[in-house]
Parts: structure tokens; sequence; C-alpha cells
């Protein structure tokens, strides 16, 4: 094999695609989406850490202008955590619309993630937003099978086939050159997307956040080759099979709705049916009932913290909780929360666990699937998985957690142990400028290493399916006819 002759191939292949007027018109209708998608994801991706930035500002401004207020009356009165999108949305939107942004946080109340874009979109938001990585994934491969349908069958049916391997090329240096220039073509469409993400990462990214942008964009964009040059490969080795150019169109069309639509579908169905979920009233009934069985600490005769009394006053050797050198009721609280916090942790820790097998099934899926691999990379290195939500839920509820044990601190401390019970009124009460003392919430992007560990299925799976392409390629050279 002759890297001379390859490199005449691949120049060939270039010169026939580049002088054909149709080409000028799809890529010109490709750039316009480019664009559109852009100027629809920086829009996005601007609008919407605004609001949330806004909206987390207002909810500290909230919590800080509360006045002399007894401390368990503040945790309930909570706040709020705003998830804010990472930079690299503005490339994948992933599963950003379809999680929510928000989570109201309180004492006892482990609140669940609202307001998603999905929730005030219509039902055309489930056939995907178009965005930069879409067009990488999904349209691209497409335009090049259509590009590249006819590049092997047409050559046999006219002929052409026959010529070139009688004057000493070979079928290993025909494929190659082929498939690395429809490789070469798909710069063309890689490019500019590559650098309009690197000039609006510069532009319009948060740069005093170190979430790793520039490394994680180093590792989609060479996922992305690597998927360009797999879509490339199988593209000529289906041509090189198919007895005619009409064959070949056909089959690399069912091959994109089998990868693209049946295989990511089915599934996504197969994991939902053997790891169902509980519905959210069951999920946490059952946490009530445990939490009850636990003991209820605003039940003044429950029989655990009865005896948890008893022991307190045993240990500070007294017979009555006003006798305490802290406020009891703030000690119930704190005991309360503990119980509350471990439980829910416990059987959220369970459901997240169903939703990552419910996920698995579609991640592992990706070593028959070269786009639902190049997807979840994409996905998880640009911050936009389902990880990184559950990241976010998991520092939203410890901050949460900090919170209210920070309020029923307060009250030991400061609440006279005199006062056993009650929250009302003005002799209740701790100073405010305890409230500006508890740091506000300040969300940060899901850890590179703990990303990288999430991307891993699908690193090795681009890696397989690259050996893969190469093995294909020659395994193909040797049974590939002329006629």
């Amino acid at each position: 094999m002759k890297w001379a002759n390859i490199r005449l191939f691949i120049i060939n292949f270039w010169c026939n695609v580049t002088t054909l007027k149709t080409f000028y018109l799809l890529y010109s209708i490709f750039i316009l989406l480019t664009a559109f998608a852009t100027v629809g994801g920086i829009k996005n991706h601007i609008t919407q850490n605004n609001i949330r930035q806004e909206h987390q500002i207002k909810a500290r401004q909230s919590w800080e202008a509360n006045p002399d207020k007894h401390p368990h009356r503040m945790a309930h009165f909570g706040t709020f955590a705003f998830r804010i999108s990472p930079s690299l949305g503005i490339f994948d939107y992933g599963l950003e619309s379809f999680t929510g942004n928000m989570v109201f946080l309180e004492a006892h109340r482990q609140n669940s993630v609202n307001f998603s874009e999905a929730t005030f979109s219509t039902g055309m938001l489930r056939f995907g937003e178009l965005n930069l990585a879409l067009l990488l994934q999904l349209v691209v491969p497409l335009i090049l099978f259509f590009i590249g349908f006819s590049s092997i069958a047409a050559d046999r049916e006219n002929g052409t086939l026959k010529i070139l391997l009688s004057q000493g090329a070979t079928w290993k240096e025909i494929l190659f050159g082929k498939s690395i220039g429809l490789f070469a073509i798909s710069m063309l469409f890689f490019i500019p997307i590559l650098l309009i993400v690197i000039i609006a990462l510069m532009v319009f990214g948060d740069q005093t956040i170190n979430d790793f942008r520039w490394l994680r964009l180093l590792i989609i964009g060479l996922g992305c080759l690597t998927f360009l040059f797999i879509v490339s490969s199988l593209t000529i080795v289906v041509s090189t099979n198919s007895s005619t150019s009409k064959n070949a169109l056909l089959r690399l069309l069912g091959i994109w709705l089998l990868l693209v639509v049946l295989l990511p579908k089915s599934a996504q169905a197969m994991g939902n049916y053997w790891f169902p979920t509980p519905s959210k009233l069951a999920f946490q009934s059952t946490i009530e009932k445990e939490a009850i069985q636990k003991g209820d600490s605003h039940n003044p005769n429950d029989p655990h913290y009865n005896a948890l009394r008893d022991s307190v006053l045993k240990v500070h050797n007294v017979s009555k909780v006003t006798d305490l050198p802290f406020n009891y009721s703030g000690f119930v609280m704190r005991e309360g929360e503990k119980i509350t916090s471990t439980l829910y942790k416990k059987h959220h820790s369970k459901l997240v666990n169903i939703y990552k097998s419910q996920n698995d099934v579609t991640r592992f899926s990706s070593f028959v699937n070269p786009f639902t691999a190049i997807k979840q990379l994409s996905m998880t290195m640009a911050g936009t998985d389902f990880s990184s939500y559950i990241d976010f839920q998991n520092k939203a509820d410890d901050y949460r957690y900090q919170l209210a044990q920070t309020m029923n601190e307060l009250q030991m401390e400061y609440i006279s142990p005199k006062k056993e019970s009650g929250s009302e009124g003005k002799t209740h009460v701790v100073g405010h400028e305890h409230w500006k003392e508890f740091q506000d919430f300040k969300h940060k992007p899901m850890a590179f290493s703990n990303s990288i560990k999430e991307a891993f299925p699908a690193l090795i799976s681009m890696l397989l399916w690259t050996i893969g392409a190469f093995g294909l390629l020659l395994f193909t050279s040797k049974r590939a006819k002329a006629i």
C-alpha cells in the first residue's frame, strides 16, 4: 500500500465532490443552520444564566432582609439554589431542557428540582433542539452518507474500478484513499463549528470558574474527529459492498435510521422496562413512614425522643430540660434533621441507582452504536448529562442540611434553655446579623475527574469503533470485487 497512491485518491475524491454545484448549495444550507444554532445556543446560555443568577441574588437578599427571628422559623423560611448552565452548554444542550434548574431548600424536606424548560414547552421539544452538537452528530453523518454513497458503487457501475485495478492500484489504497477523502470533506463541516465554540467560550464563558473547559473541549473535539472518521469509513464500506449506487444509498439511510432512532429508543425502553422506578408519591410516602418509625421531632410524646431526652438529662445530671446548658428544642431539631436527611439520602441513592441502571443500558449500547457513544461523550464533557444534574442535586441538599443545622445550632446557643418550646413572638429570637454569616449557595460544576469516570465507557467505545473501522476497511479490501 503506497501513500502516494492513497494521496491521489484523496485529491481525486476531494475534487470530484467540491466541483459539484449541489455540494455548495448543501454546504450553504449547513452554514445557515450552524449560524442559527450558534445564535440560539449563545442567546439561550446567556439568558438562562442571567435569569438564574438574578434570582439567586434576589433569594439571598430576601434571606438577609429577614428581621430578628427564631432560627427554626428561618430554617423553614429557607432559600433557593439555582443551577448555572455550563459554558459548553453553548455547544451541547444535553439534558438541560429536561432537568430542573431550581430547588427550594428548607428544614426537614428535600424538595425536587423544578422549572425545566420542558415544563414550559410544547411536545415538540422531545424531538430535540437544534444545537451545534446535534448538527455534528446527526446532520453531518447524513450529509456524508449522501456525498459518499456512490464513491465505489458508481465506479463499479461505469467500469472505472477495473481500470484502476488493472493499472496497479490496490483495494486497500482505493478504500483508504476514499475514506480519508470523505473524512477530509467532513472537516469543512467540523472546523467552522469548532472555531465557533472556541470563540464563544472565550467571549461568553465565565473565566472565573475553573471547569477545565478547554480540556473538555479537546476531548469532545477528538471524539468528534474519531466519530467522523468512523462514519466516513462505514460509508465507503457500504458503497463497496453494494451492487448499485441506489442500493448503497438505501442501505446507508437504513443504517442512519437504525443507529439514530431505533436503537437509542429501544435502549431507553428496555432500561425503563428492566429497571422500573417508583412514583413520586410512593417515594415520598416511604420516606415519611420510615421517618415516623424512627421518630417525629415535632411530637413531644414520641418514644424515640422521650428516650433521647432521658439520656441527655442523665448525661448532664439534671432533672428538667430547662436546666440544660443549651436549648433542648434546638437539640431535638438537630437530631430530627439528621434522621430525616439520612433517610432521604438512603432512598434517594436507591432511586438514583435505578436511574443509573436505566441509563447504563443506553451507555453500554454505545459499543454497538457509535452515534450513542459520541452523544454520551459530548454531554458528559459538556456537563449537561444526567450525572451533572445529580451532582447539583447532591450539592444543593448538602447546603440545605448545613443551613438547617446551622439554624439549629443558633437555637441551641442563643435561645434561652428556659424557653422549652415555641418560636412565635419577639422573645424567642436571635439577631438578624447571623443570617448574613451563613454563606450563599454557589453552584460549582461537576469535577472533571468525575466527568471522565462517567465518560469512560464512551471513550472505550470510540476507541474500539476506530479500531473496528480500520479492521472493516482491511477486511473489505480482501473481499471486494470490481464487477
